[in-house]
């Protein structure tokens, strides 16, 4: 008998995949951590591990130069939405670190991904050396990207939504030069690299930093004067074009104003600007970090039926592993995308996850749990704002991106409801400036009405206990 005829029709590492102590090790291990998990319940924290809690903060405090925003340092268990800190006492996560956990805390189909990735031959993945999961990956997110129009084929898998929008960047000034200008968003947020940080309109964020990218800003959509605010921000588009000819490489939009205090587009604001940059020349960039899953469509663009005017698309924080779309037109023809690190093995199994349970949920769709979900906790939170008018207004955003506006909308009145819901054991975070928010970003994959019920509960509590 020939060598080719008695060969597997696999590889080595398939055989360790399917063998059966890898197999009775991970149901052991989702045995143990839902056993463990189904205690979780929101409680305070156990006054025996206060000094040692104490302790790691001040550990924190030490070794990154300053105090962290909140008291928070996890103990490593949660379930769903609920995590458990390392005090014992227990929280409910409606921020999710910046909307990063899609399926919460301890999430056992994540568990078992990323234990799968733990027997993989490398730690971290890169340009040079990846496994077929990245693959896999990558065209997943191509799918999405493209499922509705857009010509988005070609992806890059990065480390870190900063990253991903560096390379986006590259990739519009790498197609447009000698251009070297960008338009923005007033209150946009892009990231803290160097290049991001220009982008960026926070001042206070570039202190002492130089001046790498001219950055010009266009006022967003106001849902109070849609019709109006459409037209200062088209007029000041052709002010710009006119004023810089042939100058900008790149128009940066996040479809949906997040660190900007969850302010939402709309087709008619976005076509209108698009159009003219289209005919100008200039690539447009849909910023979608913290937008992505979160609306009735994968991407926000789609959502908005913007899908013929991405050039570039960037995507992160709920996706595990960070990635850049572009489209045929924008191919690089040089060598100016590389990286050592195109995410961890675990990042890019848990993102397949991810996706995976997007779909297996029903997230989008007009009819999808992501629109479902959106319109009960806006119809809570609105229930919420007649019950207490002077401490609460809203809701803002869009689909899964909720805000409100805590009191006179100052950001210290805003962090300090914040830090009172957090000891009461709800975690929302700050937004916006002019008026400051908070906002929330529940995870779309296991969030339930109870658990929103369940987050209003504890906030009708901490504003009913700020009455007196």
């Amino acid at each position: 008998m020939s060598q080719s005829a008695t060969e597997s029709t696999e590889s080595i590492a398939d055989s360790l995949r399917q063998d059966q102590r890898i197999i009775e090790a991970k149901r052991l291990i989702r045995e143990a951590v839902q056993e463990h998990a189904q205690q979780l319940r929101v409680r305070p924290a156990n006054a025996s591990l206060k000094d040692s809690y104490a302790q790691w903060l001040n550990r924190l405090t030490d070794v990154r130069g300053g105090p962290p925003i909140w008291p928070y340092l996890a103990s490593g268990l949660g379930q769903g939405p609920y995590v458990e800190l390392a005090d014992g006492s227990v929280k409910l996560d409606f921020i999710g670190g910046i909307g990063v956990y899609g399926a919460g805390h301890s999430d056992l189909g994540m568990i078992e991904a990323a234990v799968g990735a733990a027997i993989e031959d490398t730690v971290m993945q890169g340009n040079l050396q990846q496994n077929p999961a990245s693959v896999v990956m990558m065209e997943k997110l191509i799918a999405l990207a493209q499922q509705s129009g857009a010509s988005l084929p070609y992806c890059l898998l990065t480390t870190s939504g900063a990253m991903a929008n560096e390379n986006a960047l590259k990739i519009a000034l790498h197609k447009a030069t000698p251009a070297d200008r960008v338009i923005a968003f007033q209150n946009a947020f892009a990231g803290r690299s160097l290049a991001m940080a220009a982008v960026t309109d926070r001042p206070n964020y570039r202190a002492g930093l130089p001046l790498t990218v001219a950055v010009d800003y266009l006022p967003f959509r106001d849902p109070s004067d849609p019709e109006g605010s459409q037209k200062r921000a088209v007029a000041e588009l052709h002010r710009l074009l006119k004023r810089h000819p042939g100058r900008y490489a790149a128009f940066w939009a996040e479809p949906i104003a997040g660190e900007g205090g969850y302010f939402p587009g709309s087709h008619e604001f976005f076509a209108a600007l698009c159009e003219p940059l289209k005919d100008a020349g200039v690539p447009i960039i849909f910023d979608e970090i913290q937008s992505f899953s979160r609306t009735s469509q994968p991407f926000a663009f789609q959502h908005y039926g913007l899908d013929q005017f991405a050039d570039i698309v960037t995507v992160g924080k709920i996706t595990q592993v960070c990635a850049t779309l572009y489209s045929d037109a924008m191919k690089p023809t040089g060598p100016i995308l590389s990286q050592t690190f195109t995410g961890s093995t675990a990042s890019i199994t848990t993102g397949i996850e991810t996706l995976t349970r997007f779909e297996q949920r029903g997230c989008f769709g007009d009819q999808g749990s992501n629109v479902q979900l959106a319109r009960y906790f806006q119809s809570q939170l609105e229930a919420l704002a007649d019950e207490f008018p002077t401490q609460i207004s809203g809701p803002y955003g869009e689909g899964l991106m909720i805000a409100f506006t805590p009191g006179d909308g100052s950001f210290d009145t805003a962090k300090a409801l914040m830090m009172d819901m957090f000891d009461a054991g709800l975690l929302g975070f700050v937004c916006g400036g002019g008026p400051t928010r908070i906002r929330f970003l529940p995870p779309p994959i296991i969030t339930t009405t109870e658990q929103i019920d369940h987050a209003v509960s504890l906030l009708r509590g901490v504003f009913a206990s700020r009455l007196g």
